[in-house]
């Protein structure tokens, strides 16, 4: 099958600034390419090149400095040679982009609630629903949304959960892991035997400051704990605002060491995974399923999560971490927390269920297989 994916227009392909849409297109071609011949749309970026071919797999890279830009960029790129086009969490494209090639079928993942009023039209999502093949959500949370504004895509709707590359992740008690551990510690002046782990945008959707709040209680209870915080503001830079700033002032008032690390590249990520004793996704909006939780466990850590959205959905009743109801609450979190470093052998073994759900249900190779529906 000759196939096009569409990539958002936030971020490039492949992943050197982040993007969850960006790291899943990543982590599936290596796949899709031993059947499919790929071509992949995405934004021009600063050193990429606006037209290459890595690995057998075609990139074209296409202005987009707004939305609209974007998408008549993708209008002048693509053609009617390909089989199937398949656009990544942009729902409103689906209409423009079949009108100008009327011969070739549309699918569309979802990575976030894009069927909302806010997003798209009423009246856009039915014509949209009935023009493409299927549409693949991340999450039961997602497809449930979509399935309750507009009742005639359940036929189509398909959750496939995302992936998670095992090779780059390391376990935290493999060799590699523990030298990463111990290389990055002494990177970050961190003189401690117990590590928290927060990965995300700094956004006060993602909770940090709950969680930083919980850490209070932590650390008076145990004052031999760090609270590590991995990301920025924005994808690919450093940038402050008044939330960023309040986290500084907030930091001050803990008792114990607290790091921020701002960007960090994606292929380094893997890495600062192996410092933590405990990962902690404290989101307060309902996200649709954060990826974090692959990674966490992938590197064999368990997890506390919030029950907010689909990040649930790869938690509860699974035996790799725990579900926390009461998310605004910093006195539950910090229960939690200490409950896994009070019990380490527990923890542990939530840790290696994980990394064993994620060898056995999480990997790249089985959403690739599943991303692209057939006949």
């Amino acid at each position: 099958m000759k196939l096009a994916l569409i990539c958002t227009e936030k971020l490039p392909v492949p992943p050197i600034a982040g993007g969850a849409v960006q790291l899943y297109i990543e982590g599936i071609l290596p796949y899709l390419s031993r059947k499919h011949k790929v071509t992949v749309y995405s934004i021009s970026y600063p050193g990429l090149p606006d037209k290459e071919t890595v690995d057998n797999v075609k990139h074209i890279r296409v202005p987009g400095k707004t939305e609209t830009n974007y998408l008549e960029s993708l209008k002048a790129a693509l053609d009617g040679s390909f089989d199937l086009i398949h656009v990544f969490n942009r729902p409103k494209y689906i209409l423009p982009l079949s009108a100008e090639l009327p011969g070739v079928s549309f699918s569309l993942s979802l990575h976030n609630e894009m069927f909302n009023p806010e997003k798209i039209a009423y009246e856009d999502a039915i014509r949209c629903v009935k023009k493409v093949e299927f549409i693949n959500t991340v999450s039961r949370f997602i497809a449930n949304g979509v399935k309750y504004r507009i009742t005639q895509a359940e036929e189509k709707l398909r959750v496939i959960y995302s992936g998670v590359d095992l090779q780059k992740h390391k376990t935290n008690w493999s060799a590699e892991g523990i030298q990463n551990r111990l290389r990055l510690k002494e990177q970050l002046n961190l003189d401690c035997s117990r590590i928290v782990l927060n990965v995300g945008r700094l956004s006060i959707k993602k909770g940090v400051h709950v969680l930083m709040n919980a850490m209070k209680t932590v650390m008076e209870k145990s004052p031999d704990t760090a609270l590590v915080v991995v990301g920025s503001k924005w994808y690919g830079k450093n940038e402050t605002d008044d939330y960023v700033r309040s986290l500084q002032r907030l930091s001050q008032s803990l008792s114990g060491p607290i790091t921020f690390t701002g960007f960090i590249p994606p292929s380094k990520i893997p890495d600062y995974f192996n410092l933590g004793d405990v990962f902690v996704c404290a989101s307060q909006w309902n996200e649709p399923l954060a990826r974090v939780h692959y990674e966490a466990m992938a590197s064999g850590l368990p997890i506390i999560t919030t029950n907010r959205g689909g990040n649930a959905e790869v938690v509860e009743n699974l035996g790799n971490g725990i579900v926390i109801d009461d998310y605004k609450d910093p006195e539950v979190m910090a229960d939690k927390i200490s409950y896994l470093l009070d019990n380490p052998e527990e923890a542990e073994l939530m840790g290696r269920r994980g990394r064993k759900l994620a060898r056995e249900k999480f990997s790249w190779e089985r959403v690739a297989g599943e991303v692209i529906k057939e006949g």
